[in-house]
């Protein structure tokens, strides 16, 4: 049995980001969890796995690429969208061949997250 609803999971610790994300991505018909830092989704429980996730490139503690590299190495490769507040040309193209779909300089708009989110679905279906 597959699932109805595809599961986007956004890491961002800026809380206004985890606000507003979710209620933009549930308008869409997906099902959404959110977590302030890297470790709290580690240490979660979530009874399955995400279908994409929404990472923040830099957090207090493990970052947004450090995050995809450990669930990497534990044989979790998850269709990653990078966000960032900080224009980085040098470590965006590092993002990319490490097997990110997209990333993103906050603010971006509701249709640039949105196509990110849905070619990272495309290989589920999209939404």
């Amino acid at each position: 049995m597959t699932k109805a609803r595809k599961l986007v999971t956004v890491v961002d610790d800026d809380e206004s980001v985890r606000e507003s994300l979710p209620d933009l991505f549930k308008a869409c018909g997906l099902e959404v969890s959110s977590f302030a830092s890297a470790e709290e989704f580690l240490d979660s429980r979530m009874p399955g796995e995400p279908d994409c996730l929404v990472l923040d490139v830099a957090m207090p503690g493990m970052s947004g690429p450090e995050l995809q590299q450990k669930l990497l190495r534990l044989g979790r490769n998850i269709p990653t969208v990078f966000i960032t507040a900080h224009a980085d040309e040098f470590q965006w193209p590092r993002l990319l061949t490490s097997g990110a779909v997209a990333c993103l300089l906050k603010p971006f708009s509701e249709n640039a997250i949105l196509d990110s989110v849905n070619a990272a679905l495309r290989g589920k279906g999209g939404f």
